[in-house]
């Protein structure tokens, strides 16, 4: 039992070990001063720092890994690129800045645009509402007024045949009318106001336009209203005069007709009896 536990200690502990060390390595590798020299040149930091660093003995080079990196024994881009003009990509005029500023530029733009397209929506929208027919029943000026003022027109019949219909007091009235060309003319009237009010509610136009119709043929409506209620009492004043009239010339002729001259004699004598 003890062995066991030794032996996996011992396990657990070269594990440890390994890994430390390869850590240890790991770590030693990404602090290697010529890939650190190399990382600040291809940022923001700095040009130059050309490590590894030569190093001459009686003008003769005796470091190795600078020969084979920047010296004689190192490839021609290598030397190009070290004796070559500054190209870090984040120094302030390179390429990546200008790349970032160019995105910048860009994303400044694309908002914009953005808000540009975004206010021409908006109004499309708003221009929408105020034009189409499709809308016009949530109106808030319809709702509030229009459509209670508008009702009657809307409700009232598009061919009425018979005095209800027509709002008349009697059948007399409506023949009468009718007789003499009223109700055709008032017919012609109401169809147009019906065609007012329809192209009103249905054809798409700016909303202003659409309430000047609205009032249009509100106007229309109340004058209409007051012509067919003029005709029809006119007529009704008319028919009575007429039936009045004829009660007495009936009675006039009935009088002739009927009373001799002596007849009329006597009752004018009692008439005027008692007067002188």
């Amino acid at each position: 039992m003890k062995s066991n536990l030794h032996n996996k200690f011992l396990l657990t502990f070269m594990l440890l070990f390994i890994g430390n060390k390869n850590f240890s390595q790991m770590v030693k590798r990404l602090n290697d001063p010529a890939i650190v020299a190399q990382h600040k040149r291809m940022v923001f930091e700095r040009w130059g720092d050309w490590s590894p660093y030569g190093k001459w003995v009686l003008g003769v080079q005796t470091n190795f890994a600078y020969s084979t990196v920047w010296g004689m024994l190192s490839p021609a881009r290598n030397r190009a690129y070290k004796e070559g003009a500054d190209i870090r990509p984040l120094k302030p005029n390179g390429i990546e800045v200008q790349r970032l500023a160019e995105v910048e530029m860009q994303r400044k733009e694309g908002e914009k645009i953005k808000m540009e397209v975004d206010t021409l929506y908006k109004r499309n929208m708003q221009d929408l509402s105020h034009w189409t027919s499709a809308t016009v029943d949530a109106d808030p000026l319809w709702l509030l007024y229009y459509k209670r003022m508008l009702s009657p027109l809307k409700k009232f019949p598009d061919h009425p045949q018979t005095y209800i219909e027509w709002n008349l007091k009697n059948n007399e009235n409506y023949q009468t009318l009718k007789s003499t060309g009223v109700i055709e003319r008032l017919q012609q009237q109401l169809d147009l106001l019906k065609d007012k009010y329809k192209i009103s509610r249905s054809v798409d136009m700016p909303r202003g336009k659409r309430f000047l119709m609205y009032h249009e043929t509100l106007l229309g409506w109340r004058k209409w209203m007051y012509e067919l209620k003029s005709f029809n009492n006119e007529t009704s004043i008319l028919l009575n005069y007429k039936k009045l009239l004829d009660k007495f010339q009936n009675k006039s002729k009935e009088v002739v007709m009927v009373r001799t001259d002596k007849e009329i004699v006597e009752d004018i004598m009692q008439q005027y009896k008692y007067k002188f």
